[in-house]
């Protein structure tokens, strides 16, 4: 499930390479779809590269054949295609169809990354928040994380908030940190109190400190007191 799911946004994609390829496609002639993109892909077209290496992975209109699946995207990605290079990135990030390879993983991200490639990127960040397979670096992390959130990537906006309060950038932080709040984020109330307090805009650390409070977080009743946010 979790390989169909990583491929479904590229073969929607990729299918457009060849207009009769993607109309067998929809019509569900998978072998005609087969026949089609195979041609051009043998020509060296990237993007039919990546929809026949969707079709031997799931084995529409031909035997399924993971390997044939990898050799396919394998060339797609060094062909620059940018969605064969995020999709064969985390197929050795997670290790689907392949040998589980971090390394791997982060050269075909970052390629895929350098394209412009919005979650490439993310996880892209996520390996060098962990330090996974490169030295860690928060930083290029939160750069990272911060491209994409401004692209409205969910989860990046999320942690950013997070990453930079990690990295004492409390301007930031509070940024990212309201627009969690506004979504309901409960632990983004304590958080910008905290902010808050650190940096002496005590109004404002009272305003999230009794929101945190209120929606049951115990921290926050000590930030409260800590500082004396009844005088403010």
């Amino acid at each position: 499930m979790i390989k169909l799911f990583l491929l479904s946004l590229a073969l929607a994609l990729s299918l457009f390479a060849q207009n009769p390829a993607l109309e067998a496609f929809k019509q569900k002639e998978y072998a005609k779809a087969f026949e089609l993109y195979s041609i051009d892909a043998k020509k060296g077209d990237a993007s039919s590269q990546h929809a026949l290496s969707y079709l031997y992975f799931n084995g529409l209109g031909v035997k399924q054949d993971a390997n044939k699946g990898v050799e396919w995207i394998t060339k797609a990605a060094n062909a620059s295609n940018e969605i064969a290079q995020y999709d064969l990135g985390m197929m050795y990030l997670n290790g689907y169809d392949v040998e589980k390879n971090a390394s791997q993983a982060f050269s075909w991200l970052t390629q895929a990354s350098d394209a412009g490639h919005i979650n490439a990127k993310y996880n892209l960040a996520l390996m060098y928040y962990n330090g996974d397979a490169t030295d860690q670096n928060v930083t290029k992390s939160a750069e990272l994380l911060e491209n994409v959130a401004q692209n409205g990537h969910v989860e990046a906006t999320q942690n950013i908030g997070r990453v930079y309060m990690q990295l004492l950038n409390y301007d930031k932080a509070s940024f990212w940190l309201e627009k969690n709040a506004a979504t309901g984020d409960v632990m983004a109330y304590y958080l910008l109190a905290e902010i808050y307090c650190l940096q002496e805009k005590f109004p404002h650390a009272k305003e999230w400190a009794k929101k945190a409070i209120e929606s049951g977080n115990e921290k926050a009743k000590e930030l409260y007191k800590t500082y004396e946010l009844e005088k403010y």
